[in-house]
């Protein structure tokens, strides 16, 4: 039962917490206190203490003390709780040390505010990129969110401002501009590739545009998961055995399995580490089995009749592609071609690929799904294709049949096909 007091010129109203000191035995009381007013009188006192006992009873208890605890101290807390990836958890600490610790690390929980946050947020958007923003903001919401989670809570609402708020002036969410980008530009990548690092990098560049994979299921790509080689050479029996009698029975489908990618694989403790390369699954534990087109299965046949590198793609050094400056030295002159020059580094002119003009080469896999839509296949054989999780009840009972494969496969090779035709003739002409 709590009671009120007077000390002074103020009344305080206590209560009991419910909570007993370890190191004492003693019960721990919390309290409020204020000068009374119309707003604050002993009657209104006893009945804000009536409320906190019910919060105690009803597990919606919030001690001021437990709020008091240092933000910095908070997020290290959280990130040994959490089952993260190492790579998460590896930029994370980044983030913390970079912009949330300097900024908040000192402050108790319950003492950011939300108009505190929204200055910070404002004073970041002027220092560092969009992206950048988004991703601090998202770690902050998490770590607030999960303080407001916490039994018992730390506080009671999480301090960051919403993003739905529309107060103030309405900002554009920016996303990145993506045009429709004709496959005829994905084969001249494909051959610019070929100028700058041989049929690897044309083979590379055709395999992303007619697959979608992501970059670091490209650079983990080995020779024992691409036809001819797979899926005889898988390991896992049950595997193997579905995948020979779907795709290797009366009628055969060009195959190929997305097994691993290739990453760095970093210390979560320590944020100036640049890791060490490892095979990983692949991002969301994406494996899958994707069937190609003829013409690409051929060029896969060709490439690794070519070298005997374990990896399908190997560097212009040998190596693997994760640790080349891939940026820079495969897929901006890809991209973004070069003058003719002569003499003892002679090269031919190499045209620029004007709809990937500075952008990502991932924007490759972005052109892989409307390759698909536009011919009619199976939005469920689409996204299983690119390794998302289909969700809802959809997800529950769809499922990809060997027809929806075949059809997959048809309407590649006829892209493929009147592709190169048109370029030819318009070579021709």
């Amino acid at each position: 039962m709590p009671w009120t007091e007077w000390r002074g010129n103020s009344l305080r109203v206590k209560w009991d917490t419910g909570r007993v000191n370890p190191q004492t035995g003693r019960k721990i009381y919390d309290y409020k206190s204020g000068v009374p007013s119309e707003d604050w009188d002993e009657e209104k006192a006893l009945n804000y203490g009536l409320d906190r006992e019910s919060d105690i009873r009803n597990g919606r208890q919030i001690v001021r003390a437990d709020g008091k605890i240092l933000f910095r101290n908070w997020a290290d807390q959280w990130l040994k709780a959490v089952d993260l990836d190492e790579s998460s958890v590896h930029s994370y600490r980044k983030r913390l040390r970079a912009q949330l610790n300097p900024k908040w690390g000192d402050t108790p929980l319950n003492e950011i505010t939300t108009l505190a946050c929204q200055q910070w947020l404002n004073e970041l958007k002027g220092q560092v990129s969009a992206n950048y923003v988004r991703d601090i903001r998202m770690l902050f919401g998490m770590l607030m969110d999960d303080a407001v989670k916490h039994q018992p809570p730390l506080i009671a609402r999480s301090p960051l401002p919403k993003k739905n708020n529309r107060r103030g002036r309405y900002v554009r969410p920016e996303r990145e501009e993506k045009e429709h980008v004709p496959t005829a530009d994905l084969h001249q990548l494909a051959d610019n590739a070929r100028q700058v690092w041989g049929l690897p990098g044309y083979v590379f560049m055709l395999t992303k545009a007619y697959t979608g994979m992501r970059i670091g299921e490209l650079y983990g790509l080995r020779r024992e998961y691409v036809g001819p080689n797979w899926p005889e050479s898988e390991e896992d029996r049950k595997r193997r055995e579905k995948a020979l009698w779907r795709y290797c029975g009366k009628k055969p489908m060009p195959v190929m399995r997305v097994q691993w990618q290739h990453k760095y694989r970093k210390d979560p403790r320590n944020p100036d580490d640049k890791g060490v390369p490892v095979l990983a699954p692949p991002k969301y534990g994406s494996e899958r089995t994707l069937v190609i087109p003829p013409f690409l299965a051929a060029l896969h046949q060709e490439l690794l009749d070519s070298h005997d590198s374990e990896w399908l793609f190997p560097a212009m050094s040998g190596g693997p592609l994760l640790t080349t400056d891939f940026n820079t030295y495969y897929w901006k002159p890809v991209r973004d071609g070069f003058a003719a020059r002569s003499g003892r580094y002679e090269r031919p002119e190499l045209p620029a690929v004007q709809s990937f003009a500075k952008r990502r080469i991932h924007l490759i896999r972005h052109a892989h799904s409307p390759m698909l839509e536009e011919d009619g296949v199976a939005a469920v054989a689409i996204e299983e294709r690119l390794g998302h999780i289909v969700q809802g009840v959809r997800g529950v009972y769809s499922d990809v049949s060997p027809a929806m494969e075949r059809q997959v496969i048809k309407v590649l090779q006829t892209r493929w096909e009147k592709t190169e035709e048109r370029r030819a003739s318009r070579a021709g002409s």
